[in-house]
């Protein structure tokens, strides 16, 4: 649970990576609504804090989660219907020790 900007000692930051496929661009616009709704009801939930791809070149993207565990990260990519339909080649979580910033879940 956050209180303002600071994350309790609890929350986590896990990164969700993706490693995206080369007609990503053409082909996304037939998932970008689901996808996008998906993202949309995590953030509600609080769990996802930021996403998007990366560009020049559009080959990964990442998305920022908060939480005890991975869980919130992994449930998303099983979900998403860019993983589904193979926009997205190979996705991974990892735990990301947030120490600087208004957000950092281990502040120093």
């Amino acid at each position: 649970m956050q209180t303002g900007h600071k994350a309790s000692m609890a929350n986590r930051h896990f990164l969700l990576i993706y490693d995206l496929a080369p007609d990503y661009l053409e082909r996304r616009s037939a998932f970008r609504a689901d996808h996008i709704g998906l993202a949309k009801a995590a953030a509600d939930r609080g769990e996802l804090l930021l996403g998007g791809a990366l560009a020049d070149p559009a080959d990964r993207a990442l998305l920022l989660f908060t939480g005890e565990g991975p869980e919130a990260a992994e449930a998303f990519a099983r979900a998403d219907p860019y993983v589904a339909q193979g926009l997205v080649r190979h996705w991974q979580v990892r735990a990301w020790i947030t120490v600087a910033g208004p957000l950092a879940a281990t502040p120093v």
